[in-house]
């Protein structure tokens, strides 16, 4: 036989018969009845009915002692080939706890064995309601509970295979794709060249107990990409469809991810030299973690400095030895930054990884116009041969000019945060330069390597609470192969969830939460990932969480989890089950971010009618009023911030003592935080605490919407890094968002998400922060234009910083870090050591305005205390207000203060009268 490729059908074949009806239910059984009669007799149509579990489906309970009964439809001719009476039952407490957001739906009995139910469960079903006059409410099934009954609920099941994918054996492949719910399988084979092999489709055989798919062949060849086709009902068109798609468990993609290619992850033409050996520092315990989130086009896209330019935007930027980004990486290591979070790198659904027509900054305006016809750029005869840069550069910044141009280019630029995943156990390729196959692998564990080298630790950014696209669109997939399954749907309507912005993905189904376990295992096992960051964490539940954390700590002990915590959408308050939120992750050591420190400093993210609900509610306005200008109707809202500080500083602990603004005594979760308590944590792990990140406004844009107009530049660099002084002197673990220690500006604009190189600048040669660059795009801030304007005619230029400006607060920051790093009292471990040696002095009804006063009592280590001015004057604290064994004589200033860039830190003193601290200005005292 001269075929290149040559079949291997592994045992397990199963035929898939027609259903058998007990005898039983055989008279139940009527002719068919064509699907159209049915709708014609149909009063309402809908998505309402739910098989849980494989003898129970529910229903609204309006639908109560209606006949009920469960039809099968047969294709493509929509007629009904079996109709089963449902008998109404009660709702198993079992099932009213599984699934307490339809613990209030009618039950009704199902009587059909497994084996019948898994042939059905590959047609189109629905339970039909005969209400009155003989109309009819049909309400077709939501089936994903029941698969998991079926397939994952007993040993040996699905859930437990851990080869699914493509598996490189020594002398062939294997294929298994779990697709429980299709009717046929093949697996079609190509070339490097992306052309069919010689036998170019292959079927696969269904296991019937775990409702994989499966086959082996045997190859010679050196490279084998491949996609899946499928013959499955898809409930989004109501047909038999034959789709083509590429595999959930791929570890290796053709340039834009439309062939899956097989690859063995430890072979050495996947590793660079070094691999298997390089060194990975240790953090020991979690709150000595700091997190500097880096978004991987950003760092290198404007570095003009990188030895190989077409590293720009690249995995390979992070190779080089002396480029700007990397110069600055190494100062922030050498000060204590330990960790690089790179926002998401897996296989992205939204950018062009075909280098010949990619778009950036620095293409042409002539490649751009040929490519695209872009309103604004490429009509008359304005010079096209300069880049987009340029030629955005040459249009003036106070005009919607710049904005439409870009946002027309957001579509086909090579810009994204990355937010939108396509496959989740691959390398993204637009960063590589080379995104075919095994180079793209090579370039990404290139990176990560180099990370290490430095002295970091590399956190990724994951994102299994949402796909891309599901359905039948480009880059679905999971919604492909099993139909309704992987994605969280509406109870009555059937549609897909959308609360996180795509299309919310079921992590509390076994097969959905096993594909986001085996692929952390991966990240952390194959490409040496030292921790995760989860967006929209408590879309996903808590056990879920717990049961990954434990798998990648199988694989490697001192991973660390943390992520968003907010309790909103289809899934608040624990609707559907324990949610990985804020509250309910207590305890645990996964570190949520906390959005209660962050708003009593800065304020919520910016927008002018969300700054009107803000004030209304009394939460939120952050620290931009000076105390001194504050009106006395004002100074309960500012009191209260100044608490939710503190109980901030504090790791935000549920249970820290102190004295309230009222003078009460009370702990950190009696101070309200809206209609939640501002205290959460049980362990300072627990907490992750920051001023600013990718969401929303920076920091620096942020803080210009807030401060009077005639503060002084200089003064308003020093509000915002004593900003982000409060998360690097709190207890917990800080988090920085790149670029914020050199003022970084996105121009006003709230949602950067894929408005390109031009807004997203950073620039680690810090002669520029980017900031006025024109206005924000108008689909996001177009609200805002008009106080953009203001504010920039009255601040006249005291917002615009200069290099000096820029040095000056990335030398400051770079202290802070030093003095955090210099301090263990900065990083306690344990809610009781916190509990027992953070107090916190001027509290209570007597408070100075704008001064906070944290003391830490040293233990084996020297006691330190910390005091934030938020003030426009300096201040002194008195010693008599110091309630506390210690003797202040016996305090300096930190030695790294001493020695400040920064003069008026400097000037900072203690004498037995109290502490002197000037004005807008963090001071930190040790014993001598």
């Amino acid at each position: 036989m001269q075929s290149l490729l040559k079949i291997m059908f592994l045992i397990g074949l199963m035929s898939v018969s027609a259903c058998s009806v007990e005898s039983e239910l055989a008279e139940q059984t009527s002719t068919s009845v064509s699907q159209q009669h049915l709708f014609a007799q149909a009063q309402t149509v809908d998505f309402s009915a739910h098989w849980l579990s494989q003898n129970i489906i529910v229903a609204p309970k309006q639908y109560a002692n209606i006949n009920a009964q469960l039809l099968r439809f047969t294709l493509p001719d929509d007629h009904v080939a079996e109709r089963i009476a449902l008998v109404a039952a009660e709702m198993p407490s079992a099932l009213q706890k599984t699934f307490p957001h339809l613990a209030s739906f009618q039950a009704y009995q199902v009587n059909l064995p497994p084996e019948d139910i898994k042939v059905w469960l590959k047609s189109k079903l629905a339970v039909a309601f005969t209400l009155a006059e003989n109309k009819q409410h049909l309400a077709y099934l939501q089936t994903g509970n029941v698969i998991d009954d079926l397939y994952t609920s007993n040993d040996n099941d699905a859930d437990e295979v851990t080869d699914l994918g493509a598996t490189l054996l020594p002398t062939g492949v294997n294929f298994k794709l779990w697709a429980p719910t299709a009717q046929q399988v093949s697996v079609l084979l190509f070339n490097e060249q992306l052309q069919p092999l010689p036998i170019e489709k292959v079927a696969l055989t269904e296991d019937s107990k775990t409702g994989i798919w499966q086959a082996t062949i045997v190859h010679n060849s050196s490279a084998i990409y491949y996609r899946y086709l499928l013959d499955v009902y898809h409930p989004r068109t109501g047909k038999i469809e034959s789709i083509q798609v590429t595999d959930p468990y791929s570890l290796s993609l053709s340039v834009n991810s439309e062939y899956s290619h097989v690859i063995d992850l430890n072979a050495a033409n996947t590793m660079p030299n070094g691999w298997l050996t390089q060194p990975v520092a240790s953090v020991g315990a979690p709150e000595n973690n700091i997190f500097y989130e880096t978004h991987i086009g950003d760092f290198s896209a404007h570095d003009a400095s990188l030895s190989a330019p077409q590293y720009r935007g690249k995995y390979l930027a992070f190779t080089e030895k002396n480029s700007d980004g990397i110069k600055h990486l190494k100062a922030l290591k050498e000060a204590g930054v330990n960790n690089i979070h790179l926002m998401p790198t897996f296989d992205l659904g939204t950018i062009n990884e075909d280098k010949d027509t990619v778009i950036d900054m620095n293409t042409r305006v002539s490649k751009v116009c040929q490519l695209h016809n872009i309103d604004n750029l490429c009509a008359g005869s304005d010079d096209k041969n300069i880049s987009l840069a340029a030629y955005l550069a040459k249009l003036p910044a106070s005009d919607e000019s710049r904005q439409a141009i870009v946002s027309a280019l957001r579509e086909v630029d090579n810009y994204n945060w990355g937010y939108d995943p396509y496959h989740y156990t691959v390398p993204e390729g637009s960063y590589a330069l080379n995104a075919q196959g095994e180079k793209r692998i090579v370039e990404f564990r290139q990176m990560v390597q180099s990370i290490h080298q430095l002295g970091f630790r590399v956190i990724m950014d994951v994102v299994y609470n949402h796909t891309h696209q599901a359905g039948l669109a480009p880059t679905s997939v999971l919604d492909k192969i099993v139909p309704n399954y992987y994605h969280r749907l509406d109870p009555i309507s059937g549609e897909i969830s959308q609360s996180t912005c795509c299309d919310n993905t079921a992590t509390e189904r076994a097969m959905m939460s096993k594909l986001m376990i085996d692929s952390l295992v991966v990240w952390a096992r194959d490409y040496k990932i030292d921790g995760f960051r989860f967006d929209l964490m408590a879309h996903q539940p808590k056990a879920a969480m717990l049961q990954a954390r434990k798998a990648v700590q199988a694989v490697d002990p001192d991973t660390y989890f943390y992520g968003e915590g907010w309790n909103f959408g289809e899934v608040a308050n624990h609707q559907r089950f324990e949610q990985a939120s804020q509250l309910a992750l207590a305890g645990t050591e996964i570190g949520t971010f906390t959005d209660r420190l962050r708003d009593a400093v800065r304020g919520g993210a910016f927008n002018a009618v969300g700054e009107q609900i803000r004030q209304s509610q009394g939460i939120g306005n952050g620290l931009g009023t000076m105390p001194n200008e504050l009106q006395e109707g004002d100074l309960s809202d500012y009191y209260l911030k100044m608490d939710q500080i503190r109980v901030g500083l504090a790791a935000n602990l549920a249970n820290f003592p102190l004295e309230n603004a009222n003078g009460d005594k009370v702990l950190g979760k009696d101070i309200p935080y809206g209609d939640q308590p501002t205290g959460y944590a049980l362990d300072p792990a627990d907490t992750i605490n920051y001023i600013s990140k990718h969401d929303n406004q920076t920091l620096w844009d942020n803080n210009q919407y807030r401060i009077a107009y005639q503060l002084p530049t200089s003064d308003r660099v020093r509000m915002h890094m004593q900003s982000l002084a409060f998360p690097i002197f709190a207890q917990g673990i800080p988090f920085i968002h790149m670029g914020s220690e050199l003022l970084r500006s996105k121009s006003f604009l709230r949602d950067s998400y894929d408005y390109g190189d031009w807004f997203n600048k950073v620039d680690f040669s810090k002669q520029d922060n980017n900031y006025n660059v024109g206005l924000p795009p108008k689909v996001k801030d177009g609200d805002n234009w008009t106080m953009i304007n203001t504010l920039l005619t009255k601040n006249q230029g005291r917002d615009h910083v200069k290099p000096s400006d820029i040095a000056f607060s990335a030398e400051v920051f770079l202290e802070m870090l030093k003095v955090r790093a210099s301090l263990p009292q900065l990083r306690l471990t344990t809610a009781e050591q916190i509990i027992e040696q953070v107090s916190f002095h001027n509290t209570g009804k007597q408070q100075q305005l704008g001064l906070i006063v944290m003391s830490i009592k040293g233990g084996d280590e020297k006691n330190v205390v910390v005091i934030f001015n938020t003030d426009s004057k300096a201040q002194q604290f008195s010693a008599e207000n110091f309630a506390l064994d210690f003797t202040i004589e016996n305090f300096e200033l930190h030695p790294i203060l001493q020695q400040s860039i920064d003069d008026r830190v400097a000037t900072s003193k203690v004498d037995k009268n109290g502490f002197y601290v000037p004005a807008l200005t963090t001071a930190v005292f040790v014993e001598k």
